[in-house]
């Protein structure tokens, strides 16, 4: 996967431009492969299901429940959606290339992101969405010094 991400940044213009619109939906499934292989190293079957029209949401929401520091992702994924939204929208926007690249970009973060967690689960533990997490470790904390 990562070899294609390179892919998409090096690539010319106009290849990018020409195919915007299947591209774009590449990418998406990049993201929706990188959630399967994490759910699966869980022994979890991959949902199906979508969110708001996504597979992508879907497994991330799968993803996250019992692990709250998944949620450091939540918005990559929303953020990959949103970049395949602009291309399909208007593929021959002047702008169309640049929003495959930051979609690439998107996408080489989630492989980052999940990789790394595969390798220490605690990764994404600072995000503010695992918040109610540090919150009782800081509350266990304060009461063992009282």
């Amino acid at each position: 996967m990562s070899e294609r991400i390179d892919w998409f940044l090096d690539a010319p213009d106009g290849i990018l431009a020409a195919d915007a619109p299947e591209l774009a939906d590449e990418l998406l499934a990049i993201g929706e492969a990188v959630l399967e292989r994490w759910l699966v190293a869980h022994d979890r079957e991959p949902t199906d299901a979508q969110v708001e029209g996504f597979r992508l949401l879907a497994l991330h929401r799968q993803a996250a429940k019992g692990d709250p520091s998944f949620n450091a992702c939540r918005e990559s994924c929303r953020e990959l959606v949103y970049h395949r939204n602009l291309v399909k929208d208007d593929p021959s926007a002047e702008d169309v290339v640049r929003n495959l690249r930051f979609g690439a970009m998107v996408a080489r973060h989630l492989i980052l992101f999940i990789g790394g967690k595969l390798e220490n689960s605690g990764l994404g533990e600072f995000c503010c969405s695992s918040r109610p997490l540090r919150q009782d470790e800081t509350a266990q904390g304060s009461a063992r010094h009282l």
